[in-house]
C-alpha cells in the first residue's frame, strides 16, 4: 500500500523568505503523524462502491439509543439532540476536511481544497472551494468558518470549548482562505486535524438565530441531507440533497446512497424489536445480549428475509462503566470504591444474563494498542517514577483488574475482601448498616431506562451484603440528562468510546479542569495532578509509539484509582436487517459504515 507523507519534521532553524516559503507544505489531507494512505489523486475510499445507485430509504433505531429528543442542534449543553446531526453521522454540516473511516486519524479535503502549514507550526491555513455552498445557494465563506470556530469555542458544549482551548483564533484572510492560529507553547499535533473537522455554520442564519437555544427550527446547513419531517421524540426523517454541492467529491464517491434515512424513537427495548420483527424497521442494532442470544428466531429471519450478523468492530471498546461521583464524600475513599466495585459478580452476569456474549472491561482504553497489561514497560517506568509516592504502588505492578469470579452467583471471596476495606476505611457495620459519624451509607443508582434493571438488580442485593442501603432510581430523559450534566448523582451507568489517536479530547474526560465544567464528561470528578501530566504527555507526544507509552501510564494510575466500576465489551456490531440492502466488500475499519455506504437494492 502506497503511503503518502503530508509532513516533514518539525523545522526549528530560523527561515530566509525564500527557506521560509520552502518549508510550507501544502497537503490535501492531514493526519497525526504525517502519514496518509491515500494520495493526492485518490477516487474514493477503498471502503466504499463508487457505482453503488442512489435511491430507496432506511428506517432504524437512534444510534445514540436515546429515548426522546427536543432539539436541531447538536453542539450544545442545552436540550437532547436528534441523531443524524453530530459524530457518528454529521448528515447536514460539512466540514473544511472530512474523516477516512479505515486510518487511524486521517482526514481530507472536502470544503477545503488543501491546507496549507509549517509542521509543528502555530498556524494552518485552508483554502476553500468556490463551488461550496449552503442549502440557500449562498457561498461557504472564510468567513462562516471563522464564526462557526467562535460559535463552538465561546457558546458550544462544553467538550468543543475545552477541546479548542489551545487554538487561540481563525480568521478570514480572503472569502476563501481562512487561517487558525494555535498557542506558541500548545502541543501542535492534533489541532490542524481538530479544526479541520468541526462543523461549519452559516455566520447569516445564526446572526438571526440564537446558536445557544434548543429548538426545532430546521437550520441552514450544507451536507448531503436536509432535515425533512420531524415528530417530535417519536423519528426524525433526513432526505438526501439532489443538489448537494460536493456530492462529486472524491471523499463522498460511493457515500450517502441512501435518499431517505429515518430515525425512530422508542421508550423500550421490546417495542423496538417488535417493529423489526413487524417491518416496521428496516435494521437495528442490538444492544441487548438477552434479546440477541433468546429472541432472534422469528419467521422473517428463519425465511432469509431478515439478516442477523455480528460485523466486526476494531474501534477501540470505550470505557463503559458504573461511574461513581467522588465529588461526594463518601466516594473520596478509592478503598470505598473498591470495596462496592468488589461487589459486582461480572462472570455470574455474563453467564446468567448476558449468553456469554460479553468479556470484562479491564482498561480505560480497552481494545486499544494503549490498554495497559501486565508489569510497566521501561518508557512508562520513565514517565511514572517522578510521580513515585504520589501515586499507589500498585501502579508499578501488574495492571490492576477486577478479580473473577466462578460464576456461581456466590461471590464470597470477594464480599470478604469488600467488607475489610470498608472496615478499614472507618465505615462500622453497626446492627447489619454501614455508618461512619453517624450517618448510613446509602448508594443510588440513576438511569433513565428500565432496561438495566435485571443487571443493576442483582449488583444491588450484592452491595447490600455488604452493610449499604443500595437502590436504583429510574427519571425521565430529559431529567437525567440534567442531572449527569449537573453531576447530580452517586452513581450513573455510561459509556465513552476513544478515538485511535487521542488527543485534547481526553482532557474532557479525565482532566482537573474538566471536573469542575457542567456537562463535561469527567463524570467521576477525576482531580489528579498526575492524570493531568500524563494527559499533557499524551498529547505532546510526537510518535504513536510515545504516544501509546504515555496512554498505558494513564491507564494505570486511572485503574488504580478505581473511579467506576468497569462492565464490559463485544468487539462487533450485533446487527439485524430486511434483505433490502447491498454493502461494500470491504467495511470501514473503524466506523459501522451502515447509514454512509449500504445502498438500497
Amino acid at each position: 500500500m502506497r503511503r503518502i507523507s503530508a509532513a516533514l519534521a518539525a523545522i526549528t532553524i530560523a527561515f530566509s523568505p525564500a527557506a521560509y516559503a520552502d518549508a510550507v507544505q501544502t497537503a490535501h489531507g492531514l493526519s497525526a503523524f504525517g502519514d496518509l494512505k491515500y494520495p493526492p489523486d485518490f477516487e474514493h475510499f477503498e471502503y466504499v462502491n463508487p457505482d453503488a445507485p442512489k435511491g430507496g430509504s432506511i428506517r432504524t433505531t437512534s444510534v445514540l439509543a436515546g429515548q426522546t429528543f427536543d432539539s436541531l442542534n447538536g453542539y450544545i449543553l442545552k436540550g437532547d439532540p436528534a441523531d443524524g446531526l453530530t459524530e457518528p453521522y454529521n448528515l447536514i454540516f460539512d466540514s473544511l476536511m472530512v474523516a477516512a473511516k479505515d486510518e487511524p486519524d486521517a482526514v481530507y479535503a472536502l470544503v477545503a481544497t488543501h491546507a496549507e502549514f509549517i509542521p509543528g507550526g502555530e498556524w494552518i491555513t485552508f483554502q476553500l472551494r468556490e463551488d461550496a455552498i449552503f442549502a440557500d445557494g449562498s457561498a461557504i465563506t472564510a468567513e462562516d468558518v471563522a464564526y462557526s470556530f467562535k460559535l463552538l469555542k465561546e457558546k458550544g458544549h462544553p467538550a468543543y470549548r475545552l477541546s479548542l482551548r489551545d487554538v487561540e483564533k481563525a480568521e478570514a484572510l480572503s472569502p476563501t482562505r481562512v487561517k487558525y492560529t494555535f498557542r506558541a507553547d500548545a502541543p501542535k499535533r492534533d489541532l490542524p486535524m481538530m479544526v479541520a473537522t468541526l462543523p461549519i455554520f452559516s455566520k447569516a442564519y445564526y446572526s438571526e438565530n440564537d446558536f445557544t437555544e434548543s429548538s426545532l427550527d430546521i437550520p441552514l446547513s450544507s451536507g448531503p441531507y436536509k432535515v425533512g419531517r420531524i415528530d417530535r421524540n417519536l423519528s426524525i426523517t433526513f432526505e438526501r440533497r439532489d443538489d448537494y454541492w460536493g456530492k462529486d467529491l472524491p471523499v463522498n464517491a460511493g457515500r450517502w446512497n441512501l435518499d431517505k434515512i429515518t430515525f425512530e424513537y422508542f421508550r423500550d427495548q421490546e417495542a423496538a424489536f417488535e417493529a423489526l420483527t413487524a417491518g416496521k424497521l428496516d435494521l437495528r442494532e442490538e444492544f441487548s445480549s438477552k434479546f440477541w442470544g433468546t429472541r432472534y428466531d422469528f419467521p422473517a429471519l428463519e425465511k432469509g428475509d431478515v439478516i442477523k450478523d455480528a460485523i466486526p468492530d476494531n474501534r477501540p471498546a470505550g470505557t463503559q462503566g458504573y461511574w461513581f461521583n467522588t465529588r461526594r464524600d463518601k466516594f473520596a475513599d478509592p478503598r470505598v470504591r473498591e470495596a462496592i466495585a468488589l461487589a459486582f459478580d461480572f462472570e455470574w452476569s455474563n453467564k446468567t444474563l448476558f449468553y456469554g456474549l460479553y468479556h470484562r472491561t479491564d482498561s480505560f482504553f480497552e481494545n486499544a494498542p494503549f490498554e495497559a497489561s501486565g508489569k510497566p514497560t521501561e518508557g512508562e517506568v520513565a514517565l511514572l517514577e517522578p510521580f513515585r509516592g504520589k501515586v499507589p504502588d500498585g501502579v508499578f505492578g501488574e495492571a490492576y483488574v477486577p478479580p473473577k469470579t466462578d460464576a456461581t452467583g456466590r461471590n464470597r471471596r470477594n464480599i470478604r475482601k469488600a467488607m475489610k476495606l470498608l472496615d478499614d476505611a472507618g465505615w462500622e457495620l453497626v446492627e447489619g448498616k454501614r455508618v461512619k459519624d453517624g450517618k448510613p451509607f446509602e448508594i443510588e443508582f440513576l438511569d433513565d431506562s428500565s432496561a438495566f434493571a435485571r443487571i443493576t438488580g442483582p449488583y444491588i442485593e450484592n452491595i447490600k451484603k455488604l452493610g449499604i442501603d443500595a437502590r436504583m432510581r429510574e427519571v425521565d430523559r430529559p431529567q437525567y440528562q440534567r442531572r449527569q450534566e449537573s453531576f447530580d448523582f452517586d452513581i450513573v451507568t455510561a459509556r465513552f468510546s476513544l478515538s485511535l489517536t487521542p488527543g485534547p479530547e481526553l482532557l474532557n474526560f479525565f482532566s482537573s479542569e474538566a471536573a469542575d465544567n457542567d456537562g463535561s464528561f469527567n463524570l467521576a470528578g477525576i482531580k489528579d495532578p498526575v492524570v493531568d501530566a500524563l494527559i499533557e504527555k499524551a498529547i505532546a507526544a510526537d510518535n504513536r509509539e510515545d504516544m501509546e507509552t504515555a496512554l498505558r501510564a494513564l491507564d494505570r494510575v486511572l485503574r488504580e484509582g478505581r473511579y467506576w466500576v468497569s462492565q464490559w465489551s463485544k468487539g462487533s456490531h450485533t446487527l439485524a436487517w430486511w434483505d433490502r440492502y447491498g454493502r461494500p466488500e470491504t467495511k470501514p475499519a473503524y466506523a459501522r459504515g451502515v447509514l454512509e455506504t449500504w445502498w438500497a437494492k
